[in-house]
């Protein structure tokens, strides 16, 4: 990573040494959308199992009152089936508890076994993910024993979903019906209009949700988190974030050390680059694995015929965009829509042979159909997502003010290889540079010695949350033990399929039990290998 302080932070060399901690029931996998943001949203594929679910209403002593959800959520369409179903009112500004209101919708699937061992609040990530689907992929994707022992509770953050208000802005910066412009500028001419198109965009929110934009802070939400807290009637909650999510839970773990359970914390960012020095630093672990995948695209050329070097992929990648800019596919399909798609598999190798086969189909023989098959368009919830991700990345931190500044670090950063993602992430922040809200000051992350051990887990070569992120968590917070996931990178490592990391988490979520503090990272699993050319294994 470019930043000094980062390298001092990044362990020298990962030891090979495997941990195993228990079994894993099969995964459940996170499907990764959006641009540079973190885990965005997924798909549920497996329900509750029939025992957990409940038909009659219930109203426990916490007064959360619980029911079936709809089978047909407006929001989550089927995806919380078997789930139970609440609303938790909070303040919309924290130091004034007699103000305005806001709602939280909650869901559920309750534990099962003769006696709980407390709730954990799950949370998907973004900011700007929905989570009310979450707690059915824990009470399957968890070995049995442990999926029963837990209330799992997952949660719309404030202005996501199902929770009221839900912040949409001008929907035409992300979606205006036609090919969106190549996030790389052509000129000065083109660089203005997208920055006039940000400033707007900026605009629109603070007159829509100016009310709302003060209070969409992660400090707000850690504060949210222990309205939940209290309103579930526990003493401590347990928590379970990946991504932003990791960052939130470190915060209300910094906040609220006395309100902490057991607390996982997966593909951590980095506390002292929220929120503008992360992008930059994504900015080149990005490109790093796209380099990655262009490479594995070239060992299977006799698959695809993209060509026999990374270098050649590249040059195929590149062709596509050229033919996209000239004719948009179906109108809307350019190259700012290629480079969304493909970011994918800077998230997760598991779209590697699928995306291949579109490059492959559009740049050897012409054939757009696979690429229009496989390119949708942002949902509403997707626009609802990217809305609270600017509400809160841009209250958050401080980020500059003048464009020039934006201007130059992009392109310092393009110039100098990192071609990628560079440009479409400036703009997908750039909003943050006219957000009608002061950032700032960042949050400040520290665990204090009181603090009940934390499990961190990370794959080194995350580029969404690089390493060094779950590093630097780790030093701040001397009760973490942290699990590296060696030569990994995919973003969100728990429940998708790595038994030794699944094994560790269960064990931990069943007993408590981590590895026994060492320098570096505290414990490793190896990554699985890459996918097979034909997705029918590891290649």
């Amino acid at each position: 990573m470019p930043n000094d302080a980062a390298k001092r932070l990044t362990t020298k060399r990962l030891t090979t040494k495997r941990l195993i901690a228990g079994t894993a029931a099969a995964a459940i996998a996170l499907g990764l959308a959006g641009a540079a943001e973190p885990l965005e949203s997924a798909a549920l594929v497996s329900t509750v199992p029939r025992s957990a679910a409940t038909t009659a209403t219930t109203a426990p002593a916490s007064g959360v009152r619980w029911e079936p959800c709809p089978a047909d959520d407006p929001v989550a369409g089927d995806r919380l089936k078997g789930l139970q179903c609440a609303e938790v009112r909070v303040p919309l500004d924290h130091d004034r508890p007699d103000g305005k209101q806001i709602t939280l919708a909650l869901s559920r699937a309750p534990h099962t076994a003769r006696e709980s061992k407390g709730a954990v609040l799950l949370n998907r990530g973004g900011p700007g993910a929905y989570g009310r689907d979450l707690p059915a992929m824990f009470a399957t994707g968890m070995p049995a024993d442990v999926a029963a022992s837990y209330d799992w509770i997952g949660f719309d953050p404030r202005g996501v979903g199902a929770s009221e208000p839900a912040l949409i802005c001008d929907e035409t910066y992300r979606n205006p019906g036609r090919a969106m412009p190549d996030p790389v500028p052509a000129n000065a001419e083109e660089e203005r209009a997208r920055v006039a198109r940000a400033r707007a965009f900026a605009r629109s929110c603070a007159d829509e949700h100016g009310e709302m934009l003060p209070h969409m802070g992660t400090a707000e939400q850690a504060r949210d988190i222990d309205a939940i807290r209290r309103a579930l009637g526990r003493e401590k909650l347990g928590y379970v974030g990946y991504s932003y999510g990791a960052y939130l839970g470190a915060l209300y773990a910094t906040m609220f050390p006395g309100r902490v359970g057991r607390m996982v914390l997966d593909s951590v960012p980095r506390p002292s680059g929220a929120w503008y020095q992360n992008n930059l630093d994504q900015n080149v672990a990005f490109e790093d694995r796209i380099r990655a995948f262009f490479a594995w695209v070239a060992r299977h050329d006799e698959t695809y015929r993209l060509g026999t070097t990374a270098a050649g992929v590249r040059a195929a990648y590149e062709r596509a965009r050229a033919a996209l800019a000239a004719e948009p596919a179906g109108g809307r399909i350019g190259p700012a829509e290629l480079d969304g798609l493909f970011l994918a598999d800077g998230y997760a190798d598991r779209t590697w042979d699928a995306h291949a086969r579109v490059l492959a189909a559009y740049a050897v023989h012409g054939d757009s159909g696979p690429l229009r098959a496989a390119w949708e368009p942002p949902t509403r919830l997707d626009l609802n997502g990217y809305a609270v991700y600017t509400a809160v990345e841009c209250r958050d931190g401080t980020w500059p003010r003048d464009w020039s500044r934006w201007h130059a670090d992009a392109e310092h950063q393009y110039r100098s290889g990192h071609r990628f993602e560079t440009w479409s992430n400036t703009w997908y922040n750039a909003p943050c540079a006219f957000w009608a809200v002061p950032g700032g000051p960042r949050p400040d992350v520290w665990g204090a010695r009181s603090l009940p051990p934390i499990l961190l887990v990370q794959a080194t070569e995350d580029a969404a949350t690089p390493y060094e992120g779950a590093v630097e968590t780790h030093l701040r917070f001397p009760t973490s033990r942290l699990l590296a996931q060696e030569g990994g990178g995919n973003h969100g490592v728990t429940l998708t399929g790595d038994m030794c990391v699944d094994g560790a988490v269960a064990a931990y979520l069943r007993s408590g039990a981590l590895p026994a503090s060492r320098p570096g990272p505290d414990a490793t699993c190896e990554a699985g290998p890459p996918p097979a050319a034909g997705g029918t294994g590891a290649g």
